[in-house]
């Protein structure tokens, strides 16, 4: 039985059930190949030559016209292999990064780095991978930097055959999408008695660490860099122990410095409250929790407690106006109090708002869960509030998250109606930056209005969609999202939507076309 079958014009390869590698036809002579049992997991062959993966080693071999294949990278295991005309393609099995050698290949215009891959296939210039982090489909120019002149479908793809579900063994995975329940993914392997058997990740591409390993179930993770907070992973991100040291010294000053600045405003109020005992307690300083329609104002010594002094790993975020801090109420109820800068003398604490988290990278899903929320709200604070309420900073880090991953607008009430005009600019400039944020939402790159608003216009909203989000199997909606994007951020604000009808377009858009 022959496995692993490849084929060029004059020749044929295979690996028998032995072991041994075997090529046949009026060609396969000018391959040099002599006795060769050493099993091959995978086989790729070009017009003179033929490559392969040793099952044992993990090691590259090739035979054949050596102009075909150049040197041939040594030293590094690999679990997949691909070959077009001029260059063959492989993923090494450490990080599942793609190398690629041969004739006229760019050694700098490399495969993507902010994702491994579990498959890879060539054309004559062009190699194509399944992305591990997502499973959508990248392709990338080997020979020179240009971008390939098409984009790959917007789906999902199988990073393999199903076959019944048993022990992949150790260094393997079982990869089956019916964990997700998700019942509309049946061509990715969705039933509980089929499974693929992926290889597992050891490290990770540059600029990334390991932050739990591999298992029966699931490949390893890998989290950017930038996100690496304590000694577990600075070597791999190759931060210097001066630096590492510097930077457990600012988290301890700045701990200091949050307990020290609450503790001084505590007792501040307090002097201040006992130097005139009919002073009127300020907004935030109450001796008892008020209800003011649905807002809740809290006196300082409660919110001390429910953030714990105010620790710094109950801190959500910071900005011009001071930091957020998470805090768990007494009846459960978790909130971000803001700790405004020192304002008349007093650390004042603004309005709770019911928050868990703010806006990260997530699935399309999600995403558009959140900014119809948060469109809602908006409207709301337009439409529904006598006088209307405008936010004038619509920004990401200004939609708060939930237990239930629930939108809440956030810094709403931040500025006084004495320090901003409330007129129709603010409602227009709230429209525009709503526009934004469903632009940001759709893509990533910075200056998204710039380079996407005339890609929209000219009818190629299929080009500005971040590939590193989950994507439904049907992307129409998503354009007409863009579509929408570009309407809420005209230069002529006379052109713009009000938020009622976004509200109105967005609500339906989800409602009758977004299949996941």
């Amino acid at each position: 039985m022959i496995q692993k079958v490849v084929s060029r014009d004059g020749f044929t390869c295979g690996v028998t059930k032995d072991g041994e590698l075997v090529c046949w036809g009026p060609k396969s002579n000018g391959l040099g190949l002599s006795d060769k049992g050493e099993g091959f997991e995978v086989l790729a062959s070009k017009r003179n030559s033929v490559c392969g993966v040793s099952k044992e080693s993990g090691q590259l071999q090739c035979f054949g016209d050596e102009t075909e294949f150049g040197e041939v990278p040594n030293r590094v295991r690999f679990i997949s292999l691909s070959a077009s005309a001029d260059h063959y393609c492989s993923i090494r099995e450490d990080d599942h990064g793609v190398a690629c050698w041969g004739r006229n290949v760019n050694s700098s215009s490399s495969a993507p780095n902010t994702s491994g891959f579990v498959a890879i296939s060539s054309s004559d210039s062009t190699t194509c991978g399944i992305r591990e982090l997502d499973l959508v489909l990248d392709c990338w120019r080997v020979h020179d930097f240009t971008k390939p002149d098409y984009s790959p479908p917007l789906e999902l793809c199988s990073p393999g055959v199903c076959s019944p579900r048993g022990n992949c063994g150790d260094g393997w995975f079982a990869f089956n999408v019916s964990i997700l329940k998700e019942s509309e993914l049946t061509s990715l392997c969705s039933f509980h008695d089929l499974n693929i058997c992926l290889r597992c990740g050891v490290d990770c591409l540059e600029g990334y660490f390991p932050s739990s390993g591999c298992n029966p179930n699931a490949d390893r993770v890998c989290t950017p860099c930038s996100l690496c907070q304590n000694s577990s992973c600075y070597g791999v991100c190759k931060i210097p122990a001066e630096k590492s040291r510097k930077h457990e010294q600012r988290e301890v000053r700045r701990l200091v410095i949050i307990i020290g600045c609450s503790v001084l405003g505590f007792l501040v109020m307090l002097n201040s409250v006992e130097a005139d005992p009919d002073h009127v307690p300020q907004t935030g300083l109450l001796l008892s929790a008020v209800s003011l329609g649905e807002t809740k104002i809290f006196r300082l010594s409660e919110l001390k407690d429910t953030t714990h002094w105010f620790k710094e790993f109950n801190e959500l975020g910071r900005g011009s106006f001071g930091f957020v801090y998470k805090a768990v109420l007494s009846d459960g109820v978790q909130v971000a109090d803001t700790a405004r800068r020192w304002v008349n003398g007093f650390w004042f604490m603004s309005t709770c708002r019911t928050v868990r988290s703010m806006i990260i990278s997530m699935e399309t899903f999600l995403r558009l869960k959140i900014m119809l929320q948060a469109a809602r709200g908006l409207d709301y604070l337009h439409n529904e509030v006598d006088p209307p309420v405008f936010h004038t900073d619509v920004k990401m880090s200004n939609i708060l998250l939930d237990g239930e991953m629930c939108a809440r607008i956030a810094d709403f009430g931040l500025v006084s109606s004495s320090e901003r005009d409330s007129s129709k600019s603010d409602r227009e400039g709230d429209v525009y930056d709503f526009g934004v944020l469903l632009l940001e939402m759709l893509s990533d790159p910075p200056g998204v209005v710039e380079w996407a608003v005339p890609l929209i216009r000219k009818g190629k909203a299929a080009a500005i969609i971040d590939r590193n989000i989950g994507l439904p199997r049907n992307v129409e909606p998503l354009l007409k999202l863009a579509e929408l994007a570009e309407l809420a951020v005209r230069e002529n604000p006379n052109e713009r939507p009000n938020m009622r009808n976004l509200l109105s377009f967005l609500d339906l858009i989800v409602k009758t076309g977004l299949t996941f």
